[in-house]
C-alpha cells in the first residue's frame, strides 16, 4: 500500500491519496479542497483514481469532490446515513468555509461492514459515528482512516447537527479499540497515532 498524506482547504485537513502498487489504481479519502493539486499529485505518480471517499460529511472533508470527480470520473462514495450531508449546506458546513455547500450526490453509499476495493487493496468499512451520523473508518492490513472519529490524544467534536458525545465514545471503545494495537490511525487532522498509544493515553477514553 502506497500512502501520499497532505493537507488540504483553509484549515489543514488530511487528505490521503492511497494507492496499490501492483495496478497503481488509487482511492482519494477526504478531497476537501484543491482538487487539481490531488490530480497533478496523482498523474506524477503514475496512479489513476478510481474512487472518492468522504469519512463524513463536513464540508472540510467533501468540499473537492465534484471537482475531482470532473477531472476522473470517479464514483464518491459514503456511508448512507451521511448521504444528506454532500448536498445540505446547512449539516457540511459550508457557509463556515465559507461556500455554498452545493456538493453533489454520492454514486454509492456504504454501510458497516461493505469492502471498498482499490486494485488489489480491500478496506473494511466500520461505522462509527458520532462526529456525524454516518461518520466511517477504513481498515486495511496495519493502518486504519478514521476521519475525525479519533485523534492523537483527543476526540472528534460533537457540537455540530448530528453529534453525540456518548455515541463517539461508543464507537471508538467498541469499534476502534478493538483493532490491533498496532495498527497505524491515519485521522483527519493532525498527526498520526496508534491504537494502542489512544487506548493507554488519551484522556477521553480513560
Amino acid at each position: 500500500m502506497i500512502i501520499h498524506e497532505f493537507q488540504v482547504g483553509m484549515i489543514g485537513t488530511n487528505c490521503y491519496l492511497v494507492a496499490c502498487p501492483d495496478t497503481k489504481e488509487a482511492m482519494v479519502i477526504d478531497p476537501g479542497d484543491e482538487a487539481d493539486r490531488i490530480f497533478k499529485l496523482a498523474e506524477q505518480n503514475g496512479f489513476k483514481i478510481t474512487t472518492i471517499l468522504n469519512t463524513h460529511g463536513h464540508w472540510d472533508h467533501i468540499g473537492g469532490n465534484k471537482a475531482l470527480k470532473e477531472l476522473t470520473q470517479a464514483p464518491i462514495l459514503i456511508h448512507e446515513a451521511d448521504s444528506d450531508y454532500l448536498t445540505d449546506e446547512k449539516l457540511n458546513l459550508g457557509s463556515s468555509f465559507g461556500n455554498k455547500g452545493e456538493g453533489i450526490k454520492a454514486d454509492c453509499l456504504l454501510k458497516e461492514g461493505d469492502m471498498v476495493t482499490v486494485g488489489n487493496l480491500s478496506f473494511k468499512v466500520l461505522h462509527t459515528p458520532g462526529h456525524t451520523p454516518g461518520g466511517i473508518s477504513l481498515v486495511a492490513d496495519k493502518v486504519v482512516f478514521v476521519g475525525d472519529t479519533l485523534f492523537k490524544g483527543s476526540i472528534g467534536r460533537t457540537d455540530f447537527a448530528g453529534g453525540s458525545f456518548s455515541v463517539l465514545i461508543s464507537s471508538i471503545k467498541n469499534k476502534l479499540l478493538t483493532l490491533d494495537d498496532d495498527l497505524t490511525v491515519y485521522p483527519g487532522h493532525g498527526p498520526h497515532t496508534t491504537i494502542d498509544r489512544e487506548r493507554k493515553e488519551n484522556p477521553f477514553l480513560a
